[in-house]
């Protein structure tokens, strides 16, 4: 179907076992739609619409992934691994509309480079995708009961906060937002990439991709554009310079900095990176939507002070009882998922 300048293609059709049965079968659409890149070019985006096949008032979930590395675990694409044919599918089948953006840089934008853990690339993608499914719900007169929640973890934790952020802030009629689940997100960049530079970390070369992925993504979006030299110690410029985060980086990655970035950057007369890191912050203001953060104590990949710093600058700013953390004890990035879709599962339920 076609409404105006977005396109609603069935592109999945199913019912998601769970151990017990859910309670509808579901439809899951590819959307592709309007947004503007981050030099402000209008481009296509696209994400996946997950509809329960019930008539009863159903809730909204803005799902926003975490990172992937290949294009076929867009949400769009809906592989049976994907996290929308699994979490997302899994709220959908309990009876929430459940809309899950691919980003810039997958999906119909595949051409474009991603824009990895860039607030307001993740956020203004994530908005209008929650816009185009409005508008499809609208159009199709689906029964939606007018609340929105959202979701997310890792870099969907980051993407779900700066959302709910430009949300509030710029657009604070436009969705009913009830609650926000926020799990494992980098959400304080500055203290973070500080820390990465600073400190020891796990020699692990997936993480070390990452990190590469956000510093290398702000070089380019902010028009900073060293050379790999200015930032990374040889051999590891070179590497750098000729395979982007795909560099294969097997030590602890403050070793691969070079003595001036690393004075500059903590002695604050880097301006150009730290204004970039600083716009990239999300920890430090005051949410009025109910939110939770989750987060594992023991993360080496996201650590822990991400969230706990996020909490206590909220508090501070007088956020009160509208955010809730939740620690995971003892787990890691990847063993504390299962506390944060519980959580999120069992909060959403009793506020739908």
């Amino acid at each position: 179907k076609q409404t105006r300048n977005r396109t609603f293609t069935v592109i999945g059709l199913g019912v998601i076992l769970l151990g017990s049965s859910p309670k509808y079968n579901l439809k899951a659409y590819k959307i592709v739609y309007k947004t503007k890149n981050t030099d402000g070019t209008a481009i296509q985006a696209s994400g996946v619409l997950l509809i329960p096949q019930t008539s009863e008032a159903m809730p909204l979930v803005s799902s926003q992934h975490g990172t992937i590395t290949d294009d076929a675990e867009a949400p769009s694409n809906f592989k049976a691994t994907s996290e929308a044919a699994t979490s997302g599918a899994i709220f959908a089948s309990y009876g929430y509309i459940v809309a899950c953006p691919d980003y810039i840089g997958y999906g119909t934008s595949i051409n474009l480079p991603h824009t990895y853990e860039h607030r307001e690339g993740l956020a203004s993608a994530s908005l209008d995708m929650l816009r185009a499914s409005r508008e499809y719900i609208e159009t199709n007169k689906l029964n939606w009961n007018k609340k929105t929640f959202l979701t997310g973890y890792s870099e969907g934790g980051f993407a779900t906060l700066s959302l709910q952020k430009m949300l509030e802030e710029k657009y604070p009629t436009e969705f009913n937002l009830i609650a926000s689940s926020c799990g494992s997100g980098a959400y304080n960049k500055t203290g973070f990439v500080k820390f990465l530079t600073t400190q020891k970390t796990s020699k692990n070369p997936f993480a070390n991709s990452l990190y590469l992925w956000v510093l290398l993504t702000y070089d380019r979006i902010y028009g900073i554009n060293r050379p790999m030299s200015a930032y990374f110690k040889e051999p590891y410029a070179t590497e750098i310079q000729n395979k982007k985060q795909n560099a294969n980086i097997t030590v602890s990655f403050d070793e691969i900095f070079t003595d001036s970035f690393k004075k500059g950057l903590n002695d604050g007369t880097d301006a150009a990176i730290l204004n970039a890191l600083k716009d990239n912050d999300v920890f430090d203001w005051k949410p009025n939507t109910p939110t939770y953060l989750y987060h594992g104590d023991a993360d080496d990949l996201v650590y822990y002070f991400n969230s706990k710093n996020a909490y206590d600058a909220m508090q501070k700013q007088g956020a009160g009882d509208k955010v809730k953390f939740l620690t995971a004890l003892g787990k890691t990035h990847s063993t504390a998922i299962q506390d944060y879709l519980i959580g999120t599962f069992q909060t959403f339920s009793t506020l739908k």
